[in-house]
């Protein structure tokens, strides 16, 4: 049997970069996380002030994005802090999150972030989101109607507990 691994040389499908087998734009999403790291620790004032400054950081980031992204990530937002509005909305590696008790619940991942085919919407282990023995935890979105609005709030309100 071959090795599971490419030659050297040969491509491996996933348009991986020289460096370290990261693409261009993992290099960038973890810069942006190294950035959102050292500008955490330089906030200074209250609780609540970070907090609205973290706000402010994940609605810039939405409006960044290109269309259809931007679209999905902002009535995302609107129906994540409407249905857990103890979330605290920051980015993570760049993309829009909500954090529980300062742990990444949830976050949106554009399709425009890794050049894929759709978006998602993504949970971490802090959700909780357990159905037996095995459970999805990202969903593909590629456009939201009402019954998905739906799904997605009730998704948030479980994950949350």
């Amino acid at each position: 049997m071959g090795s599971a691994e490419p030659d050297e040389g040969q491509d491996r499908g996933d348009d991986a970069g020289e460096a370290g087998g990261f693409t261009a734009e993992e290099r960038a999403a973890m810069k942006e996380r190294a950035a959102e790291l050292k500008a955490s620790r330089r906030r200074g004032g209250s609780k609540a002030d970070k907090a609205a400054e973290e706000a402010a950081a994940v609605v810039a980031a939405l409006e960044a994005l290109p269309e259809p992204d931007r679209g999905l990530g902002q009535r995302l937002h609107a129906l994540i802090t409407e249905a857990a509005p103890d979330l605290a909305p920051r980015t993570w590696y760049g993309m829009p999150a909500y954090a529980k008790d300062g742990k990444v619940l949830c976050f949106f991942q554009p399709a425009s972030k890794f050049k894929a085919r759709y978006a998602t919407l993504g949970f971490n282990d802090v959700a909780v989101l357990d159905e037996g023995t095995t459970w999805p935890v990202t969903w593909a979105i590629t456009s939201l109607t009402a019954a998905d609005e739906e799904r997605v709030t009730a998704l948030v309100r479980r994950a949350v507990g």
